[in-house]
């Protein structure tokens, strides 16, 4: 054949166009895609869309769930030893850990609520003499002289009952949402009620469906379990010696109701990062009644002191290792969960960053070396 023979033949061939490439000799052959796969990949995308479209609908009931695990993750070490030593139903036992988490929010409760507030009334009505005191300081009275703090100062806290009671919302916004609260929070009692009751089996159905990788997902989720329930009873630790100690230094110091400051000081140890500082700025305000500024002085050194112990001696021995999270990761992820959830958020951020980043180091694990490592094999990894 000829060469234009050759030329017409390829011409007539034009239904599917064919590129000679004279360097590698390689042919490319450009045919359209066939109908099947169009459809395929527009129904994946359908189904992504209508997913999506699904969690955002629901992303209120996720919230719940996401909350009701977390508590049961902290709740399955406390109701797997006392049913083991007790050799009682697992249902009863779990009933039992409601109605003591119950009493002792009920008992903060009347304790707390009641003598912040005569704190608060106190405050409003002493403030012109705290005002006095500190401008018996020089240095305190040129800066009011010049700025005019105390004047705003006492203005504020006089007016701060009013403030209070107008945060408390018209009676009926204030129905509405106390009957929101006791919904959502007896539905995440109940399901975190089942989780705790039938966790093991529910997670063994859906471990099933990962075949050969079972062990594997196991063992993430033996992990995560851990580590949320020692963030948890961490906090409640931290959160209790605290309420002790500052119990012991206001009795000391005179403070009245220095239980219930202490019982809030202990409740502010469960915010991340700023919660003890915060108990601590309330408790100050408490002591200005008490041989001011004495007391506040001493709180305040006090202070200072008790959370250098709590950073660098107890924390690390209550949480150990598990909890060893990066400082950016903590950071983000109290964002993230401000963002999201608000202070149930903050609460809930760094246990789950905790769960996500074991989630990652399994999966770093496994693509490095094809084999997930142990819980002293990676914590080797980990010192080396």
């Amino acid at each position: 054949m000829s060469a234009n023979d050759s030329a017409n033949s390829t011409r007539l061939r034009g239904t599917n166009p064919v590129r000679d490439d004279g360097a590698s000799g390689l042919r490319v052959r450009l045919a359209a895609p066939p109908i099947s796969g169009v459809v395929r990949i527009t129904f994946i995308l359908i189904a992504i869309g209508f997913g999506l479209y699904l969690v955002w609908r629901l992303r209120g009931v996720i919230q719940l769930l996401a909350i009701a695990l977390f508590f049961a993750f902290a709740l399955f070490p406390v109701v797997d030893a006392v049913a083991v030593r007790t050799r009682a139903r697992r249902a009863l036992v779990i009933l039992a850990v409601y109605l003591i988490l119950a009493m002792l929010v009920t008992l903060i409760a009347y304790v707390v609520i009641p003598s912040l507030v005569t704190e608060v009334h106190r405050l409003s009505r002493n403030a012109p003499y705290y005002a006095a005191q500190l401008r018996h300081n020089a240095t305190i009275r040129r800066f009011d002289d010049r700025y005019h703090i105390t004047p705003k100062l006492v203005r504020d806290a006089q007016h701060l009952p009013e403030e209070l009671a107008r945060l408390a919302g018209p009676l009926k916004d204030v129905t509405i949402g106390a009957a929101s609260f006791i919904t959502q929070l007896l539905a995440v009692l109940s399901i975190t009620f089942l989780l705790v009751l039938h966790g093991r089996r529910y997670a063994e159905m859906a471990l099933v469906l990962t075949g050969e990788r079972r062990a594997r997902y196991r063992q993430v989720l033996i992990d995560i379990k851990d580590s949320a329930a020692q963030y948890t009873l961490g906090n409640i630790i931290i959160g209790g010696t605290s309420t002790i100690v500052t119990w012991i230094v206001l009795s000391i110091l005179g403070v009245p109701y220095a239980l219930a400051l202490g019982l809030l000081v202990g409740f502010f140890h469960f915010i991340p990062l700023i919660g003890a500082t915060l108990g601590s700025i309330v408790v100050a305000f408490a002591t200005l009644p008490v041989n001011f500024p004495t007391a506040m002085i001493v709180w305040v050194a006090f202070i200072i002191v008790w959370q250098r112990i709590e950073d660098y001696v107890i924390q690390p021995r209550v949480y150990g290792q598990t909890m060893n999270m990066n400082p950016l990761v903590t950071i983000v992820s109290l964002l993230a969960g401000a963002e999201l959830l608000g202070i149930l958020g903050v609460l809930l951020a760094i246990p789950a960053a905790a769960a996500i980043q074991i989630i990652l180091r399994y999966w770093f694990s496994a693509l490095g070396a094809g084999t997930i490592p142990t819980d002293s094999s990676a914590g080797a990894e980990e010192e080396r």
